[in-house]
């Protein structure tokens, strides 16, 4: 490999953490979002452009955060479908923290299927962990891991990282 293609790797590779920690950024301000409409029933388009005009937004992919908040204000009725039928409690017990969590990764799981499962699990447990209850993360991954058997058997057999 020449140098210039070395580098050119090495940018690439930069390029795509920086979008991937972007997206996280997005991901992390999504759930916020939506547990601000659950808690205060704030319109979708308020909702948004309360968090645009915030200094918060600042690294975030904005598009997907969009993307996501609206998506999932959207389909709120079916992503709870998804996910309530493999709940051990009613679904109004969940912590608003935890349901803003499921939504998002449902959605990810259903409509974003750029980005793989493990991605999915990996950073809804991970904002369990930031916001949620102490044990809060055990119990979403384990939920999550049973919608996405449920949407995506393919790739979880495979053991793959995308589609």
């Amino acid at each position: 490999m020449s140098d210039r293609e070395h580098m050119a790797n090495q940018s690439s590779r930069a390029e795509q953490r920086n979008l991937a920690n972007q997206r996280s950024r997005g991901r992390s301000l999504a759930v916020q979002a939506l547990y601000q409409w659950q808690i205060s029933e704030t319109d979708s388009g308020d909702l948004l452009n309360q968090f645009h005009a915030d200094e918060t937004m600042d690294g975030a992919d904005r598009e997907y955060f969009d993307a996501l908040v609206r998506g999932c204000l959207a389909e709120a009725a079916s992503l709870r479908a998804l996910y309530d039928a493999h709940l051990d409690r009613p679904e109004v017990q969940l912590d608003p923290v935890e349901r803003a969590i499921m939504l998002v990764a449902v959605y990810e799981l259903r409509e974003r299927i750029d980005v793989p499962w493990r991605v999915v699990l990996n950073e809804a447990v991970s904002l369990a962990r930031r916001f949620g209850a102490e044990e809060s993360h055990r119990y979403i991954n384990a939920v999550l891991d049973r919608v996405a058997r449920e949407l995506r058997p393919a790739e979880m057999q495979s053991g793959g990282n995308s589609r």
